[in-house]
């Protein structure tokens, strides 16, 4: 059919709605809704719906301008039904407008929409908030046998999340990226960033979404590995990680001084101990939002930076979102609109020490959906940091943004309204980076920041991403495995963790050594390795403190030729570890795999949330309970295995159970893989 042509439905339902096909796209219009469905890449489609007018086409979201072509098209109107196939998957359509969504071949049943009740709500109910913005639900049909997988890092320990509850929301340590794999064969975008929640119930799924103005998600048909490579096609691979980053990085809460911070670099590089970065934390500026080094405590930074580079060490600055009512920038940003805004109340929207004040004050976010304020941030990096110093990595803390109280109903951005559009902040902060290293001309040899939140498409700009602050103890560190997994599948292949945890630990304590010897293994293996954390005995929080003791040597001598030797295996990991975040770049596979990514086909290998593939190869298996010196291990079946440390041969689809002294992460190589594992 032409763009003109259309099908009523009158005659042949009580209930009607007038079918068009639009340049190889579906539309069905009924009871004053317009529902758009259309190719959006290989096997997959996009759908929107709108009451009140047809769907818009430019509202904020995670898909690419100009999908990938989804190669051959057919649409079919006929019997007052429609139906629209882009290569594996096929969306049918009633004539009341309710899709399901089947394999192309062989026609079984992936996701179906389904009805709220017989009469009324049907699968989308729009709820008026006023102004054409809506209350949004997306109603489809639960599965007792589904698994799902994704929707950003969570701190419930998860990793299927069936029968979960989540809120649509960013905080510190809870990231929103709306994408779920199903064990049915399908990736679901939910491409909008509005407060809302998601529902995976035992009697339904729904998506809500609490003011928006149109449902809009995205759905692709295929196994694991090839929704991977589709979903990261549409929203964005990463770039290639920069060298450097494979490497160790070493942070604390914090270094105070220059002085403090050269003197744990060169102690490194005096034991021979490989480290690859060093994080310059927060309150090393002059006043938050100034976006510069503080005289007083880092006189030269020209010469630190210097000094660094000639040990291979890069420095990583950290930048806050937020801004001070001391700082210099503070009224030329208000001025010019470079705040978010409130609907009620003053602009400030968080209270934070600063340098100066005996007591915290009322600082205010810049807007990063605003392209001037994106631009006029850029330029004080650009002349605080690039330039004089050369500095292009940049640590995004708190870019959630961290509100309090978060209450997104009262923000107003430059993109939207806050509850229309609250999830989209921290990619748009990472967005400031990367564009401005890009036109600088820094960004050649790959571009990347540290991130404490994300959205989708996030990866696009370089984003890694860090499960914020966390506990110190074996449970935090069990649930940081199903953290890194369904992360790995919202497409954000650069993940990590603060070793250790964050709030608290005390270096002297033999219990959390043994936390932090684990969780040192633990973070050798994840795709970025950091040690990190406010460890005990700490200062109050404010501009005068230095973190307690943090680094490899601060955890006895026992502890230390095992950390030792996980920084050397690291090392010898980097080639290893860069072709998989070339993978990351190229194919969008991320480095850290659910099993069932490279094993679709073992059952077994759905429900194993202990264990994961680091890149195709290498099986990992942390240990997770204090006091263990063993521990079971599946391996999946359709491979053989080899122990990495023993060299014991193993048939897949069986569990061992394997030793695991302190100074040993059980490690498996697949197939008869070789890497340099053992020294």
């Amino acid at each position: 059919m032409n763009d003109s042509s259309a099908v009523s439905l009158a005659q042949s339902s009580p209930t009607v709605g007038t079918f068009h096909e639009r340049a190889g796209a579906l539309e069905w219009s009924g009871r004053q809704e317009t529902l758009r469905i259309e190719p959006w890449g290989p096997d997959a489609l996009r759908v929107r719906a709108r009451l009140g007018g047809p769907v818009l086409a430019d509202l904020p979201g995670a898909l690419l301008e100009g999908p990938p072509d989804p190669g051959p098209v057919a649409v079919k109107i006929e019997d007052g039904r429609a139906t629209l196939t882009c290569g594996a998957i096929t969306a049918e359509v009633s004539a009341e407008g309710q899709i399901r969504f089947v394999r192309t071949d062989g026609g079984e049943e992936l996701l179906a929409e389904e009805r709220a009740h017989f009469w009324w709500p049907g699968p989308r109910l729009y709820t008026s908030m006023g102004n054409g913005y809506h209350r949004l639900e997306q109603r489809f049909a639960a599965y007792p046998d589904e698994k799902l997988y994704g929707l950003g890092q969570h701190q419930h320990g998860l990793l299927d999340q069936k029968g979960a509850v989540l809120d649509l929301v960013q905080r510190n340590a809870e990231v929103t990226i709306p994408v779920l794999t199903s064990s049915r064969g399908y990736t679901l975008l939910w491409n909008n960033p509005a407060i809302g929640r998601v529902e995976l119930a035992g009697n339904g799924t729904r998506w809500v979404a609490d003011s928006a103005r149109q449902i809009d998600y995205w759905i692709t048909a295929g196994r694991p590995a090839e929704a991977q490579r589709r979903y990261t096609a549409v929203t964005g691979r990463t770039p290639m990680l920069p060298e450097w980053a494979a490497g160790f990085w070493q942070c604390k809460l914090r270094y105070r001084t220059q002085d403090e911070l050269l003197g744990v670099a060169r102690e490194y590089k005096r034991r021979g101990l490989p480290i690859s970065a060093i994080v310059c934390d927060f309150f090393h500026w002059t006043h938050l939002g100034e976006w510069k080094f503080d005289p007083a405590e880092w006189p030269d930074p020209a010469a630190m930076v210097r000094e660094l580079g000639e040990l291979g060490i890069t420095l990583v600055v950290s930048v806050w979102p937020s801004v001070s009512p001391l700082s210099e920038n503070h009224p030329v940003m208000e001025q010019r609109g470079f705040f978010i805004g409130t609907e009620y109340g003053p602009m400030a929207h968080a209270d934070w020490p600063d340098k100066e004040v005996a007591e915290p004050v009322q600082v205010a976010f810049y807007d990063a959906t605003n392209p001037g304020a994106r631009d006029f941030v850029w330029a004080r990096i650009r002349e605080n940091y690039l330039e004089p110093y050369g500095i292009t990595a940049f640590w995004l803390d708190a870019c959630e943004p961290e509100l309090k109280p978060g209450f997104q109903a009262n923000l107003r951005y430059h993109a939207g309204p806050g509850l229309e559009v609250g999830n989209l902040y921290p990619r748009e902060n990472a967005r400031t980076f990367d564009e401005g290293l890009r036109a600088a001309g820094a960004g050649d040899d790959g571009v990347i920041t540290l991130n404490r939140s994300a959205w989708a498409g996030s990866q696009r700009h370089g984003a890694a991403l860090w499960s914020g602050d966390i506990g110190t103890d074996f449970a935090t560190l069990r649930r940081q495995i199903a953290a890194g997994l369904n992360t790995s599948l919202s497409g954000i292949p650069w993940w990590n963790t603060d070793i250790g945890g964050f709030h608290g630990g005390n270096p002297d304590d033999p219990e959390y050594r043994e936390v932090l010897v684990r969780w040192f293994q633990f973070g050798t293996l994840s795709p970025l390795m950091r040690l990190h954390g406010f460890r005990d005995p700490g200062m109050p929080l404010g501009p005068a403190m230095t973190g307690g003791p943090n680094e490899v040597w601060s955890y006895g001598e026992e502890a230390l030729p095992v950390l030792e030797s996980y920084l050397r295996l690291r090392e010898r990991l980097r080639p290893y570890v860069l072709t998989q975040m070339r993978a990351a770049h190229e194919e969008g596979l991320p480095p850290m795999r659910p099993l069932f990514l490279e094993f679709p086909d073992d059952e077994r290998t759905w429900d194993v949330a202990d264990t994961y593939l680091f890149g195709p190869d290498l099986l990992v298996a942390p240990v997770l309970e204090a006091g263990a010196r063993e521990r079971e291990v599946y391996l999946p079946a359709g491979a053989r295995w080899t122990d990495a440390w023993t060299g014991t041969e193993y048939a897949g689809g069986a569990t061992v159970t394997v030793p695991a002294p302190l100074e040993r992460i059980p490690l498996f190589l697949r197939d008869g893989a070789r890497l340099p594992i053992a020294d």
